[in-house]
């Protein structure tokens, strides 16, 4: 299947296939998400759950596909996200093959950007929110998109301090910053 779209300005053609996360069309909690971002030259991106890779091409079409990593842990979709790649003219991002973090190399992220599968148990979006707090460099935000409301804006507030939320068109958007080198306090 073929996806051919405009997202944040970037007119962008997108092979998907069944199995892989919204095949159709570009999903609405991904465009609520990016709705939000602005992305600046040079800034450093992870699309962490990367599917058929809009976030990260999108990513790196703004800031350069050097400094963008998608990551997934369906070979299909890495596969499919490098392909994309491709097409749209952004060879140089990475692609890779990961639970979460785990075959992931790099620090210092400006932005790590997910839509986590929210429908199972929180255990992904649990390690995504940890593990990516540390990851990012220090006022380095973490911008997710789900469905459900209160375990999200806890953990991220548990984890970062501080979270702010907007609802978009169903879904919401969280958007925690690192702005200290350990994870929060407890009060």
């Amino acid at each position: 299947m073929t996806i051919k779209t405009e997202v944040l300005g970037e007119a962008l053609e997108l092979q998907t296939q069944p199995g892989l996360f919204s095949p159709e069309h570009v999903d609405r909690g991904t465009l609520a998400m990016l709705s939000t971002v602005e992305f600046r030259p040079g800034m450093k991106v992870m699309d962490l759950g990367c599917g058929c890779g809009v976030v990260g091409i999108t990513a790196a079409r703004k800031c350069g596909a050097e400094n963008v990593v998608m990551s997934d842990v369906n070979e299909s979709a890495v596969e499919t996200a490098r392909a994309n790649a491709a097409l749209n003219g952004v060879e140089g991002v990475e692609v890779v093959l990961s639970d979460g973090f785990a075959a992931v190399n790099r620090t210092g992220f400006d932005l790590i950007l997910s839509n986590p599968p929210y429908q199972s148990d929180f255990s992904v979006a649990k390690r995504f929110i940890e593990k990516g707090f540390n990851r990012l460099k220090l006022g380095g935000r973490m911008v997710m998109v789900t469905k459900r409301l209160d375990w999200y804006r806890n953990k991220l507030r548990a984890v970062f301090g501080g979270v702010r939320v907007q609802e978009i068109d169903g879904y919401y958007v969280f958007e925690a910053e690192r702005r200290e080198i350990r994870y929060a306090k407890k009060k």
